[in-house]
């Protein structure tokens, strides 16, 4: 499907809407454009302005566009080859049933048929390209297939009875479905081989098993990118969770330092504390003794000056009596000397 100038500016190769074959080169509706199987228009867009876009966007980037065009390609050659098989089963109807010895002398000619009129196809090109020495040697190989050729058109016609030899007998092309007669001549099997619809279905499969290698290899690489995304997620999982277990481990050595800090802190302080208590304890304890040893002291101060108080008022009363004692004697001699008696002395101290 052709595209307008207002179109073209909305679309983009991109687009689902845009042949996806046509981009690759390889749509059917193009290669077999003006043959006997001619399938007209695609019903997708083709333009060749997509195709110079998808080519400069491919270089940067896979868009594996190959899937589609892939898909495209085997529906359309599965159907060509429904075809063929109908073709064949036609032909086994119709056509008088021979021996498997005489069908495989047939199927013989057939296949020279063919290698000639490939070789011909090729001549003729090289002669097109200038190269002439190249197409004169397939001329000279073709000589020697037409010679195995009528040797084996000898045999096939030696095996059969005369009326069924000059029966046209037909073999359907396993590459683009058409008819081959086994009397065809030269010309008209290079005219077959050679001719625009053969040739084109000889890209349009050769083309389908280029994409078939180029998406099974993009798949696996795919794949294999798949996997290695998924390992570098699973190591990075593992990773990160072995990191926060990490991270959880450092957290709970963390809370246990914490908690043993606070432990010890606690028993530094119970410590602390006992310490002190002990310590105040202790103080009292040596006040107490202190006080008691003050005490003892003071008291055994208070009676050793209390003892000596005694002992001094004791020797002050000796000393008193004595020299009471010596006063009175003395004063008894006084008396005695003065005449006095003792109690009229001690009568006037009163």
């Amino acid at each position: 499907m052709q595209m307008g100038d207002e179109t073209r500016q909305r679309v983009k190769f991109t687009d689902d809407r845009v042949c996806k074959s046509h981009l690759l080169d390889c749509c059917p509706h193009d290669i077999l454009a003006g043959t006997r199987m001619d399938l007209g228009e695609c019903t997708k867009i083709h333009d060749l302005a997509l195709r110079a876009d998808y080519e400069i966007a491919s270089k940067e980037r896979d868009l594996f566009f190959e899937l589609d065009a892939m898909d495209h390609l085997e529906s359309f050659i599965a159907e060509c080859d429904r075809r063929t098989e109908l073709a064949k089963k036609r032909l086994a109807e119709t056509q008088e049933e021979i021996s498997a010895e005489v069908s495989a002398k047939a199927e013989k000619v057939h296949e020279l048929n063919e290698e000639i009129g490939k070789l011909l196809a090729k001549a003729e090109q090289l002669g097109a390209e200038g190269n002439v020495d190249e197409s004169q040697k397939i001329l000279m190989e073709v000589e020697k297939v037409r010679a195995k050729k009528k040797e084996a058109e000898e045999e096939y016609r030696n095996s059969m009875p005369a009326s069924s030899f000059q029966q046209q007998k037909l073999r359907v092309c396993e590459v683009c479905s058409a008819y081959l007669g086994l009397h065809d001549n030269d010309r008209r099997l290079a005219d077959h081989f050679g001719g625009k619809l053969h040739l084109g279905f000889i890209q349009i499969r050769e083309k389908l098993d280029q994409l078939r290698k180029t998406v099974a290899e993009k798949q696996e690489k795919r794949n294999q990118d798949r996997l290695r995304r998924r390992e570098e997620r699973e190591r990075e999982e593992r990773l990160s969770r072995r990191s926060g277990s990490r991270t959880r481990d450092r957290r709970r050595s963390r809370s246990r330092d914490r908690r043993r800090r606070r432990s010890r802190s606690t028993s530094r302080e119970r410590r602390k504390s006992s310490r002190s208590w002990s310590r105040d304890r202790h103080r009292r304890h040596r006040s107490r003794s202190r006080s008691h040893s003050r005490g003892h002291r003071r008291a055994s101060r208070d009676r050793s000056a209390k003892y000596k108080f005694s002992r001094e008022r004791a020797s002050r009363e000796e000393s008193w009596e004595r020299g009471r004692s010596e006063r009175r004697a003395a004063d008894w001699r006084l008396e005695s000397s003065n005449g006095k008696t003792l109690e009229e002395k001690e009568a006037g101290e009163i």
